[in-house]
């Protein structure tokens, strides 16, 4: 606590004390200017006018009217004041009726914007039959003032809340009715703003309504550059994928990556899973050549990518073609990070039919490079066991047969690749061992 000093709240009253001080002064002194003006104006008649022995002469069908100097003047200025003051005070009575219809107007036009207000914030406060009935309350106050005739941005956002209140209130024929008034209204009128906005709500209010076409034909309405924009690419995205078009959703969430309209992590998750998508919708080769060939550098480069279109090649009868894809990743392979690694490697396990002899070098590197990964393991026996290297093959399969961690798909290939090996041998027993092992994995 603060030790006491009573100096400080002298300090304080004082400074009250002055303040009240200078408030009550400010009148007086206003006063005392006015008297000193009124002085200087005294003394300034009295020099100019107290010496004035001028006369003022007025004749008129034989008479003759004569004024001093100043009398006259006086005359002169107060006959001016009276004029003017009765200009002006006719003039206010002639004018009455227009500043009343003025004042009728603003206090109309008060009311509208007052109904605007309420319907925006009852909208935003969660009460939309509210906010609807003071949005209609505002449309029909401003067809009655004159000054909102050509006020359409008014009149947009009116329809547009009283139409995003009867969205959230499931009301979806009022609502389309409200939404194509508003786009009337903005094609007649200069609201360039308020119309694109009331496009891309309209839009977002399709997609809520799982009506993909609408939504994709009022985007198709925008301008290039409102097309571009972060929010307009987001709704693209949402109608691409609601018609599952996932080729077109990649493209734009490609743009709004770009745009960094989502985070690196979530950008790098949308974009894998929408070419995954893309990749399995695929039911020919022809088609997965398509697709493949129309993604980036960047989607081709993606390990998890890259592999499952070497898998969905294998199932489609195209393993080459995988193995071809798979190829650049697969010398990059220590740059990919295990979990990439693990994903090629298993890929290529799947794509190993007909595989030659030139992936061997590839393989034996990747060996040497990566002994303790099961992933890379079965990958190297899978191929050796493709070349009929058998005795090469035992050693990479058994390590990854054997190990808890590698995926149970994997481990079942590499037991049933052990139990080719084991008939390729002549040993039975050991065949069935091995197959009984490939059929215990859950």
């Amino acid at each position: 606590m603060k030790p006491w000093r009573p100096w400080r709240l002298r300090r304080r009253v004082a400074s009250f004390a002055a303040f009240g001080q200078t408030e009550t002064a400010r009148p007086s002194m206003r006063n005392v200017v006015w008297l000193v003006l009124l002085f200087a104006v005294a003394v300034v008649a009295a020099l100019t006018l107290g010496d004035n022995t001028g006369m003022a002469s007025f004749y008129w069908s034989g008479w003759r009217l004569d004024l001093s100097l100043n009398f006259f003047l006086v005359a002169a200025i107060a006959s001016g004041f009276a004029v003017l003051t009765a200009t002006q005070a006719l003039s206010s009575l002639v004018g009455l009726p227009a500043r009343a219809r003025e004042w009728r107007g603003l206090r109309l036009e008060r009311a509208a914007q007052a109904a605007l207000r309420e319907a925006m914030s009852e909208y935003y406060g969660g009460r939309y039959s509210r906010a609807h009935k003071a949005a209609l309350r505002a449309i029909g106050l401003r067809d009655q003032v004159q000054t909102l005739a050509n006020d359409h941005d008014f009149r947009m956002l009116a329809h547009l809340l009283a139409a995003g209140s009867l969205h959230r209130l499931q009301d979806r024929p009022r609502r389309d009715e409200m939404v194509q008034k508003a786009l009337r209204l903005g094609r007649r009128g200069s609201a360039a703003t308020v119309d694109d906005g009331a496009r891309l709500l309209a839009a977002e209010w399709a997609l809520d309504d799982r009506d993909g076409p609408r939504a994709e034909a009022l985007l198709a309405e925008l301008q290039p550059g409102v097309a571009r924009r972060t929010q307009a690419l987001r709704l693209k995205l949402q109608a691409a994928r609601l018609e599952q078009r996932p080729l077109d959703a990649l493209h734009t969430a490609r743009l709004l990556a770009n745009h960094q309209a989502f985070s690196q992590t979530a950008a790098q998750g949308l974009l894998r899973s929408l070419a995954i998508e893309a990749l399995e919708a695929a039911h020919d080769a022809d088609q997965l050549r398509r697709a493949w060939q129309r993604f980036d550098a960047a989607d081709q480069r993606d390990p998890f990518v890259a592999a499952r279109a070497a898998r969905r090649a294998a199932v489609l009868g195209v393993p080459d073609e995988g193995r071809a894809w798979l190829r650049p990743l697969w010398d990059a392979l220590d740059s990919l990070g295990s979990d990439g690694r693990s994903e090629v490697a298993l890929a290529l396990v799947d794509a190993a039919a007909g595989l030659g002899s030139e992936w061997l070098a590839r393989v034996e590197t990747a060996q040497r490079s990566h002994p303790t990964e099961a992933a890379v393991q079965a990958a190297v026996g899978a191929v050796l066991v493709e070349c009929q290297l058998w005795g090469k093959a035992r050693r990479p399969l058994e390590q990854a047969a054997q190990d808890s961690g590698l995926a149970p798909r994997a481990r079942r290939q590499a037991w049933r690749a052990l139990a080719r090996l084991a008939t390729e041998e002549g040993d039975e027993a050991r065949a069935h061992e091995c197959l009984s092992r490939a059929a215990a994995i859950d």
